[in-house]
């Protein structure tokens, strides 16, 4: 055991005997032939001008926060994409040869991209400004005072103060150790926290879960470990999501089907047309460009960018985008009760002594519990509160408290100011893994746990704090009751939760009566159902089982957290975890989605998907809002545009089977795309929507998109062909490009009119001004000319209608009988 080192900050002057320059925390920490002087300089940290020597070297710690891509990456991103380069070639040709009207595809590309690019510099600008609040702010000495600093300020050689939940910035050596406990997982995998001792190393990017310290940073920079892992892979990677690997699985089937129907539209429509190469040149590209779904991924871009700025106006920090769709998917949330559930803050109600314990000698050794601590926890900070250090009691040695052993400790001596009672050994923790089953004293802690009250037992112990079995054998002499702040907004976020039917499940250390009376004062469904998880068992398969079908568990310890979440995970769950403390992260790493506090360690936001900055539990729904209407606003817009890409595919085979000229010029596909697909889609794809989210995202689009693109398709062509035999003279290709747009338009604005659905009042005059877009273009005699559409005669413009009419009615038959064919 390892006596505890007295800082600069704490005493400046002297330090404990033993834990001082020429101590053990001291002389090992020291550099090889440095003498005492030099030691304890290192002890205060660097000077003022020491750290100005390295700043003016650049020895200083100034690696970019990555929360999001760069300015260059989202334009790259935005701009050289493959479907931008087809459209461009042809855009490129199109204004060569071409009225500027064939070529206004172009400009919507150029648009559309612009849109792209604004929303995710606007979703960058709010992430990186959240992401600096919050950064993680470490503690460092200089000239034996302890400062808080920016992580890019830390230069090297400098004094790294290191407490519970602290996440190690940069790499160095440790000075001094008060049974420093540090977690390397994240970077090694090995489960078990690691001892440090003064000289060991420290690595980037670990975490402290127990006792604290200080080292001297080593490495800063691009030098530091983590950051060359995060260089190979940088932290904007994003964790998986069904809605952008469906797309990009819809979009390789769609390249496969462009390839062979686009080199057979060039090879035919310059055999049909051999004497008038233009006029080909322009029924080609008319042909090609919509069999590209050029909107489908800047609006799955877009969406997600705006979420992220709406969920910014919430103090929501989410470091990876899909993490929103993520949270929308989640059938199962674990939350911590502490920090979750409850606030940060405990109050002490109650203290009573055991064994005739003077009341007196308990408050003592309480308050110097208290002062032993560095860093104290919620449970002691409300102790110390309530029971300040008299100072008659001087610390010799001292345990952390450590979530894996549910206890912390100190040993005193008597300075001779009080009357003997508290020195010795003291522990405070757990009452049912301090005392062995059984104890008289157990069953009127049970009875405050029932009140959900948290309840400390403080015991003496008779052996020293070294020995690993210092728990056995206590002697209990006080129970200190403590009230928990429930969060004002936490009722309603496990109610709007339950209906959502996603299942909340209480995981915490607190003891699992307790933590279900504070899930009953909120009225959770399945309060009642509480394990200690000290029951639970190992096998993965039974464990899984048990957490099916209870909701509260008490006395988990951090890897039980992780054990569990993998094997809800094992049953085909989505899981999120809640969390704000050291013991959390393991778990929060392994979840599907980790969300952590903003008030909590810096460990747990490192970890995390989501940080609420405003530590508001209540934010959730946010973001599982802000999630649906991404996933569900998506498929509905998908739906448009691959319909869209199908009878263009069709439409340009059966062009070459039948080797007639392409029936659209690039200007109908591009009127036509604009009001039945492109204003639509932009409208849809940012509404409200409250559906559940559903797995199988790529077979529900193709479900219909693929019999709704052939029935188009189909109409469309039929229309065409009867009016090439209705038309003659020199006017009829115009007059035939004009029937089949007008059926095609028909057909296009009712699977709007299917794909809105269900109806709201914006709705119904989203798809009304649409139509009243296209009847504007054919009544206005100049629209008529720019746009080469104008109906001729009476009969063929209603066969048109007739035949867009029956296609629409097998819509609804093809809608329906999918709906029930292929059910989600």
């Amino acid at each position: 055991m390892t006596q505890r080192v007295e800082t600069a900050s704490d005493g400046g002057e002297g330090q404990e005997p033993g834990g001082g320059p020429g101590g053990d925390a001291g002389g090992s920490g020291g550099v090889k032939g440095a003498g005492a002087a030099d030691v304890a300089r290192r002890h205060d940290g660097l000077t003022a001008a020491e750290v100005a020597e390295r700043v003016a070297r650049g020895e200083v710690n100034d690696v970019p926060v990555r929360s999001s891509r760069s300015t260059s990456d989202i334009v790259r991103a935005n701009v050289f994409t493959r479907f931008n380069a087809i459209i461009g070639v042809l855009w490129v040709i199109m204004l060569a040869v071409a009225p500027i009207q064939d070529s206004l595809f172009g400009f919507v590309i150029l648009a559309n991209t612009g849109i792209g690019i604004i929303q995710e510099l606007r979703a960058k600008k709010t992430l990186d400004s959240l992401a600096v609040i919050g950064e993680a702010r470490p503690q460092v000495r200089r000239d034996g005072r302890t400062l808080e600093i920016p992580t890019a300020e830390i230069v090297l050689g400098d004094l790294v103060e290191l407490g519970p939940g602290d996440k190690v910035v940069v790499d160095g050596e440790v000075l001094e150790s008060d049974s420093l406990e540090i977690d390397e997982s994240l970077l090694t995998g090995e489960a078990d926290p690691v001892v440090k001792q003064p000289g060991d190393k420290v690595l980037s990017g670990s975490f402290v879960v127990a006792g604290g310290g200080a080292f001297t940073a080593t490495k800063v920079g691009r030098e530091a470990y983590a950051v060359q892992l995060a260089e190979e892979a940088s932290r904007f990677t994003l964790v998986h999501s069904e809605l952008r690997s469906g797309i990009s699985e819809i979009l390789k089937y769609v390249t496969y089907m462009m390839i062979p129907a686009a080199i057979g539209l060039v090879i035919s429509q310059l055999v049909v047309e051999n004497e008038n190469p233009q006029d080909a040149i322009r029924r080609m590209v008319g042909g090609i460009v919509p069999m590209v779904p050029e909107g489908l991924v800047l609006l799955t871009s877009v969406a997600f960018a705006i979420g992220v700025i709406r969920l910014g106006r919430k103090q929501c920090l989410v470091q990876e985008l899909p993490a929103i769709e993520g949270l929308a998917r989640v059938d199962v949330v674990c939350l911590d009760k502490t920090g979750t559930l409850t606030e940060g803050g405990m109050d002490v109600t109650g203290l009573r002594p055991l064994g005739g314990a003077a009341e007196a000698d308990v408050r003592r050794v309480l308050g110097a519990l208290g002062s032993s601590d560095p860093r104290p926890n919620a449970s002691l900070q409300a102790i110390i509160e309530a029971y300040p250090d008299s100072e008659e009691l001087r610390c010799t040695d001292s345990l952390p408290f450590s979530s894996a052993r549910k206890y912390s400790g100190a040993a005193f001596s008597d300075t001779g100011g009080g009357d003997g009672g508290g020195g010795g050994t003291w522990l405070l923790g757990a009452p049912d893994v301090l005392l062995p089953a059984g104890d008289a004293s157990l069953a009127e802690i049970d009875d405050l746990n029932a009140q959900g009250l948290r309840v400390l037992l403080l015991a003496r112990a008779v052996r020293e704090l070294d020995d690993p079995d210092v728990a056995r054998g206590v002697e209990p002499t006080a129970l200190v009751v403590l009230e928990q702040r429930l969060r004002p907004d936490a009722a309603d976020t496990l109610r709007y939760f339950a209906e959502e039917q996603v299942e909340t499940k209480i995981i915490s250390g607190d003891n699992a009566v307790s933590v279900g009376a504070v899930a009953a004062k909120l009225d959770m469904a399945g309060a009642d159902r509480t394990v200690d998880a000290r029951t639970l068992p190992a096998d993965r398969d039974e464990m899984a089982a048990v957490l099916d079908d209870n909701a509260v568990f008490g006395r988990v310890n951090p890897q039980q957290k992780r054990d569990m979440v993998a094997a809800l995970k094992s049953r085909g769950h989505d899981v999120a975890m809640t969390g704000d403390g050291v013991n959390d992260v393991l778990a929060l790493k392994d979840a599907d989605i980790g969300v952590s506090m903003g008030s909590g360690s810096e460990a747990s936001k490192a970890v995390a998907q989501i940080v609420l900055l405003n530590n508001s539990f209540s934010t959730l729904p946010s973001v599982v809002a802000e999630g649906r209407r991404v996933i569900g606003n998506i498929e509905r817009v998908a739906n448009l545009f691959l319909v869209k890409t199908v009878y263009s595919v069709l439409l340009a085979l059966l062009v070459v089977a039948t080797q007639v000229p392409y029936p659209f010029l690039p200007r109908h596909l591009t009127l036509l795309s604009t009001l039945t697909i492109g204003v639509p889609a932009f409208f849809l794809a940012l509404a409200p929507n409250k559906e559940r989210a559903r797995p199988n995202f790529v077979r529900r689009v193709m479900r219909y998109a693929i019999p709704a693109g052939l029935i188009a398709g189909a109409a469309t062509f039929l229309t065409y062909m009867l009016a090439r035999r209705h038309y003659t003279g020199d006017g009829a290709l115009d007059a035939e490009t004009s029937a089949a747009t007008l059926t095609l338009f028909l057909i296009a604005m009712w699977v709007l009119v299917i794909i809105a659905r269900p109806y709201t009042w914006w709705r119904v005059g989203l798809v009304a001004t649409m139509a009243l877009g296209f009847v504007i273009v054919l009544v206005t005699p100049w629209l008529q000319d720019f746009f080469a559409l104008k109906l001729v005669g009476t009969e063929m413009p209603w066969t048109a209608v007739g035949i867009a009419v029956a296609a629409s009615v097998l819509l609804e038959f093809a809608w329906r009988w999918v709906t029930r064919r292929f059910p989600d």
